[in-house]
């Protein structure tokens, strides 16, 4: 897939791919190591660090996702990033899909904070730094995970549910296994996805049921139009159309009878044909077209509290971020306070 391709298809992934690999050119052409990049020059480019993420520099909650630790890094994530993106925001819109990325950051960011000062408190670990996409990428990833459990569709492809958990297990399984790795910002970004995505999709099958419910009954309709169409177009019975011919023509023995009197039925000319019921009837057998397209349901809608939904659970997921953020930053501080 070309960039104009991609660009068409997920302007949000583009933009954000774009982002990440702008932001790491510019690093190296300030002098950044492309492998081995120092704590104070992650630092000065917006890198995660417990005491100033929840000190004075809460807006490193979000650029930390977009800085990447190492070439390496960064071609794991832009590649995650492009697998996942190009299927996530076609499938839940390329708003919601930046809302969903940037909140499971904040979420795998915030948690991180929580568990290292946790472990600060009880004299188990002391603060570090960290930075990248994986807490974004992982919530996508647990989206999808959503996504295909209630088997919501994109172009008409649905997701396998089987391969998506393979796919996310393998990522926390060497995140544990490899020293180093965030997995609590994986664990708080993938837990972030999980919580935004489920309202999309119960929104989706909401709305996939009101559909089925409207094509049911258009079905319905249809069926209904063309059985009363061949109703109507249904010629009299055999004894009355028999009648109408004994006092309209002469009887068989008479034509037999009076050889200059018979017309040649041409067998080949359907006007000269007719078909007919059990009984002998007359059976008129095309009976008016019936469009079906006019009986094609419009597109259903949701109410409003269900189109809604997502971005209240989202308004709420930042308001719990907020209140934990404050809760941290007011700790640090009565600790700072006791030790001078």
């Amino acid at each position: 897939m070309t960039i104009k391709q991609l660009f068409a298809t997920a302007p949000i992934t583009t933009v954000l791919l774009i982002s990440f690999i702008g932001l790491f050119i510019i690093q190296l052409l300030t002098g950044v190591d492309a492998n081995d990049p120092s704590t104070e020059q992650l630092l000065n480019w917006g890198a995660n660090a417990l005491p100033y993420t929840m000190g004075e520099d809460p807006w490193r909650l979000i650029t930390s996702g977009f800085l990447h630790i190492g070439l390496m890094h960064l071609l794991f994530n832009s590649f995650a990033m492009y697998f996942f993106g190009q299927i996530a925001e076609p499938m839940f819109g390329s708003v919601k899909f930046l809302a969903l990325f940037l909140l499971a950051v904040v979420g795998g960011n915030v948690l991180n904070n929580y568990v290292t000062w946790q472990a600060i408190i009880d004299g188990s670990g002391q603060p570090g730094l960290s930075a990248g996409a994986s807490g974004g990428i992982m919530g996508i990833g647990a989206a999808l995970l959503v996504a295909a459990f209630f088997k919501m569709s994109v172009n008409g492809m649905v997701l396998n549910l089987k391969s998506l958990i393979i796919i996310m297990g393998i990522n926390l399984v060497y995140g544990f296994a490899v020293p180093g790795i965030d997995n609590a910002g994986h664990i708080g970004g993938a837990i972030t996805g999980l919580l935004i995505a489920l309202p999309i999709a119960l929104a989706y099958r909401k709305r996939e049921l009101a559909q089925q419910a409207a094509m049911a009954q258009a079905q319905q309709a249809y069926q209904n139009a063309v059985q009363a169409s061949y109703a109507s177009n249904h010629q009299p019975s055999y004894q009355t159309s028999l009648q109408d011919n004994q006092r309209d023509n002469p009887p068989l023995t008479n034509i037999f009878a009076d050889n200059n009197s018979q017309t040649p039925v041409d067998l080949n000319n359907t006007a000269d044909t007719a078909d007919f019921d059990q009984s002998g009837g007359y059976i008129n057998n095309y009976p008016t077209y019936i469009d079906p397209k006019k009986f094609a349901p419009e597109p259903v809608d949701i109410s409003l509290i269900w189109r809604l939904l997502p971005w209240l659970v989202m308004l709420v997921i930042v308001i719990g971020f907020l209140w934990w953020w404050q809760d941290m930053h007011n700790q640090i501080l009565q600790v700072l306070a006791a030790n001078e």
